[in-house]
């Protein structure tokens, strides 16, 4: 599903990223884990397409990313990458539905179906009570439910997830490590995980670990 090979990433003089190696296979679940600078949200922001690497080879589902242009990347990213963050980035102007809806909009899919997609994603996360409530009104654990459906609504091959149970009690941070479990287990799901969450790492099927720019193990 993904292959990096020599990814490189400096920002003026520091380099934070010295040669990774990358490689993970469909319907896998693997957490990257290290002290806080040793290069993780980088590398999953690169490996994500949303941040670009100074040297090295991305290939994602197939496809070289680092030879699609600025346009053909983000078509690439709306259809093929979901994203979860640790603050969920929910507007808080729109429904839950209407947020989810949006990454399918962006991909030209109808009003209809993308609602009834969101719907379907509402119901199978336990939500489908909520679909008109905006994030204010919304627990964080729901909040974050609807972020992992906005994620999903385009059907990607890969989930990238930055720290997603770092802003989450202990009781919603169980409840989206069984959710991630689900998602392979039924959808084959596959997702790479920046966590500092040593009870979410347990639960992939491989960790690991970064120091100094570098995949130590």
């Amino acid at each position: 599903m993904i292959q990096g090979k020599d990814i490189i990433k400096s920002y003026e003089d520091l380099q934070v990223l010295k040669g990774v190696d990358i490689d993970i296979t469909k319907g896998e679940i693997v957490s990257i884990i290290g002290k806080s600078g040793a290069g993780k949200s980088t590398l999953l922001h690169i490996v994500g397409t949303l941040d670009h690497s100074d040297a090295g080879t991305i290939i994602i589902n197939g496809v070289d990313t680092t030879r699609l242009n600025k346009n053909n990347l983000a078509k690439f990213r709306n259809e093929t990458i979901g994203f979860v963050f640790q603050f969920h980035h929910l507007l808080n102007e729109f429904t839950a539905l209407e947020n989810i809806t949006i990454p399918a909009h962006i991909r030209g899919t109808s009003a209809t179906k993308a609602e009834n997609k969101a719907k379907e994603l509402l119901d199978y996360l336990g939500l489908g009570d909520r679909m008109d409530h905006k994030p204010q009104e919304l627990s964080g654990g729901e909040q974050q439910r609807v972020a992992v459906a906005r994620a999903l609504i385009n059907d990607p091959a890969v989930i990238f997830a930055d720290e997603p149970t770092g802003n989450l009690d202990a009781s919603s941070s169980d409840d989206l490590h069984n959710l991630f479990k689900k998602l392979q287990s039924e959808m084959g799901q596959t997702f790479l995980i920046v966590t500092h969450n040593q009870e979410l790492a347990k639960l992939s099927d491989r960790t690991l670990t970064m120091q100094d720019g570098r995949i130590i193990s």
